[in-house]
């Protein structure tokens, strides 16, 4: 899916922020947050949709709008741009499929450190015991 398709679906709001622009950022609303309607867009697939709500829950409200911000630049156009590749990247990582693991034995060399450091734990342990002078 290309999410450049998504964005006739996203909303935007400016706040003022904490970002760079001295007394410019008491004046003047540059934060930029983004807002995306996951279970109402039209855009989406059922899977897809339940996939973002899956992958997503951290960033996503309870009525499953997907909230970002960005408040570092100084100007809203800066801010709405920065939020935005934020957002279609988020998207794609979210849509990528996890490659498989491929199940390993541990090599000779690491199986013997293993047993090595066994030993010397073994050792440090057995020193701490009391010492019977009889």
């Amino acid at each position: 899916m290309d999410p450049t398709q998504l964005y006739p679906e996203i909303q935007f709001q400016f706040a003022r922020s904490g970002g760079k622009g001295g007394q410019n950022v008491n004046k003047v609303a540059t934060k930029a947050e983004l807002y995306f309607d996951i279970p109402n867009s039209a855009v989406l697939t059922a899977e897809e949709k339940a996939v973002l709500l899956e992958k997503l829950i951290n960033k996503v409200t309870t009525e499953g709008v997907l909230v970002l911000y960005h408040q570092t630049e100084r100007t809203q156009l800066a801010n709405r741009d920065k939020v935005t590749e934020k957002f279609y990247q988020l998207i794609q990582k979210a849509f990528e499929k996890a490659k498989p693991r491929k199940a390993t034995r541990p090599t000779k060399a690491s199986r013997e450190e293993k047993l090595a450091e066994k030993r010397k734990r073994g050792e440090v342990k057995e020193r701490r015991k009391k010492v019977d002078f009889d």
